[in-house]
């Protein structure tokens, strides 16, 4: 069996040692008690004196974008404004280490967005934020540091910019309005994908990158964007958990 202890800032977490909040994969609001008097309920719960939860409470509601749903019962509420509301529990008592667990299941791309930017918002109060997400294009964004789990074990982890220049560039992002199809495959070159006028290429190196650049311009190609891209978190992702 696996044992140890966990500790934060040298000391061993417990209640009082850490001021914490959590946001669980699994969400569960009451659905029959107004979206106030339940924010009231956990603020108490953690100790919050009744006028710090009120302003706590009209801030967040409001960067939340969830102030008209407060006298509300939860069952009238979308899956996402419950989501939302569940995420101001989770920060309602400013804690200094917040924890997410996936916490853009289920939210379309506004709500996502609004989240994102409220995590960054947190980070840049001094919080500690550690979350847990399969959305890689979103924690690419604004993510510092990644830990990247298969089957309970640790397949990589540290500054993901600093793992990202560990990797070779993959792929060539290529604009223009004339079709290139033979040249990239002249250069033995795989397209992923083309539309708009931009091709996504596969490439070995940054030097067939550049041998295709030299092809087309000798060509009287006209190119409005040649960008050589590094591989995203996604690519990283893939490879790692699929050794």
């Amino acid at each position: 069996n696996d044992s140890g202890e966990i500790t934060w800032n040298d000391k061993k977490v417990s209640r009082e040692a850490v001021n914490f909040g959590y946001l669980p994969e699994e969400r569960g609001v009451y659905q029959k008690i107004k979206i106030k008097n339940q924010l009231m309920y956990f603020g108490e719960l953690k100790g919050m004196k009744k006028e710090d939860i009120i302003a706590s409470i009209d801030k967040w509601s409001k960067k939340l974008k969830v102030e008209q749903y407060m006298n509300m019962t939860a069952d009238k509420l979308s899956k996402g404004n419950q989501q939302k509301i569940q995420f101001m529990i989770a920060i309602l008592h400013n804690p200094e280490l917040v924890v997410l667990d996936e916490p853009f299941s289920g939210l379309d791309p506004v709500n996502s967005e609004l989240l994102k930017n409220i995590i960054i918002e947190l980070v840049k109060d001094g919080k500690y934020v550690i979350m847990s997400a399969h959305q890689m294009p979103t924690i690419e964004e604004f993510c510092e540091n990644i830990l990247i789990l298969n089957k309970g074990k640790t397949v990589l982890q540290g500054n993901l910019s600093e793992i990202k220049e560990g990797y070779p560039a993959n792929r060539l992002s290529l604009n223009t309005k004339q079709d290139v199809t033979k040249y990239i495959e002249e250069n033995n070159m795989e397209i992923e994908l083309v539309a708009n006028n931009n091709y996504k290429i596969k490439i070995n190196n940054e030097e067939q990158a550049h041998k295709l650049l030299k092809n087309l311009v000798d060509n009287n190609i006209v190119i409005d964007k040649f960008e050589i891209q590094k591989p995203t978190l996604n690519d990283i992702f893939i490879e790692k958990v699929g050794e």
